[in-house]
């Protein structure tokens, strides 16, 4: 089983990268093989819709650090995406992965009843964590990921949430969202 995680925010020690490496520190020891990229210490811009993914190549045309993510995320089974919930939306840095994503369609993908360029049947982990202790501000954000994520083939999506966590280590006080992730990890494996 290969995972590909990335992590979203733009601090080294977040509260979503935390919860990020207990899943993938425990999807290891089982037997994973595990790639992890902090999106922010990478150079790379955001979908420049030339649709030379469409017309000239199978894969996106840009030369930049996201470009040995992208391959590596077609190749893998999991994909976890960490990030803080930032004026009700993911980060910018996954965001911008996010959107070149779209070099993953085929070019008639409209149409295609198999539209992408990623094997079906991934699984997506979403690992989301916002200062706003209300559960009820910003759930719409998995939703929304989870609705593309299965148009995009994957089988199986899982939310870890921590909602009330805003400085870097608040998480630690919130054992039960880490539990989560060990246990989603052991579930994930098992599958």
């Amino acid at each position: 089983m290969k995972v590909v995680c990335l992590l979203g925010s733009p601090r080294s020690k977040s509260n979503s990268s935390a919860i990020a490496k207990r899943f993938i520190d425990t999807i290891q020891k089982l037997g994973a093989e595990t790639k992890t990229y902090t999106l922010n210490k990478l150079k790379y811009r955001g979908c420049q819709a030339c649709m030379g993914c469409k017309t000239k190549h199978e894969k996106c045309v840009l030369k930049d650090d996201l470009a040995e993510v992208l391959d590596a995320v077609q190749q893998s089974d999991v994909l976890v995406m960490a990030s803080p919930v930032y004026f009700g939306e993911v980060s910018s840095q996954l965001k911008g992965f996010i959107d070149r994503m779209f070099s993953f369609l085929k070019p008639d993908y409209a149409t295609n009843p198999n539209p992408v360029r990623l094997t079906p049947g991934m699984t997506l982990i979403m690992a989301l964590t916002q200062g706003e202790a209300d559960e009820n501000l910003f759930s719409d954000i998995f939703p929304r990921y989870d609705y593309f994520m299965k148009w995009y083939g994957f089988k199986e999506s899982y939310l870890i949430r921590a909602c009330g966590v805003r400085d870097a280590g608040d998480i630690e006080s919130r054992q039960e969202v880490l539990e989560q992730a060990e246990e989603i990890a052991r579930k994930v494996y098992s599958a």
